[in-house]
């Protein structure tokens, strides 16, 4: 038997502005985007062209989910995001105005850091070291 993981949930105010943030900061694009009714909406975004695995946004719906929305972990990391070149993405998001909540920092032979999607999604941005490849 195979099993493979598929996509984190988050939930989102707004589809489009979600998107543009983490095609913007991430450089993610659009893996699926449909509507499935007048009032229903899937779009599940990927970080590399080679992969099917990334986010499914949806819509938060009514007063419960929206209190939600930027909780749904309660403060720890929803997402962790890998990347070659640590500093230089730390630098393009810093410059977009993205909120940093931990500024780059390096552990055991990893660079890192912490920021803050629109909704205050805690994402940790991951350098690997040569023990963590």
């Amino acid at each position: 038997m195979k099993t493979t993981f598929g996509r984190v949930i988050i939930l989102v105010e707004d589809y489009d502005a979600a998107f543009d943030f983490y095609h913007s900061n991430f450089f993610c694009e659009k893996l699926f985007d449909a509507e499935v009714s007048s009032n229903k909406r899937f779009m599940h975004i990927r970080f590399s062209a080679d992969d099917n695995v990334g986010i499914w946004f949806l819509q938060a719906e009514g007063k419960d989910q929206k209190a939600l929305l930027g909780k749904q972990t309660g403060g720890q990391p929803t997402v962790v995001i890998y990347t070659d070149d640590c500093r230089k993405l730390y630098e393009h998001i810093k410059a977009n105005g993205v909120e940093i909540i931990e500024p780059i920092a390096s552990s055991d032979g990893s660079t890192y850091f912490h920021c803050a999607d629109l909704y205050g999604n805690r994402i940790t941005v991951v350098e690997l070291g040569m023990t963590g490849k």
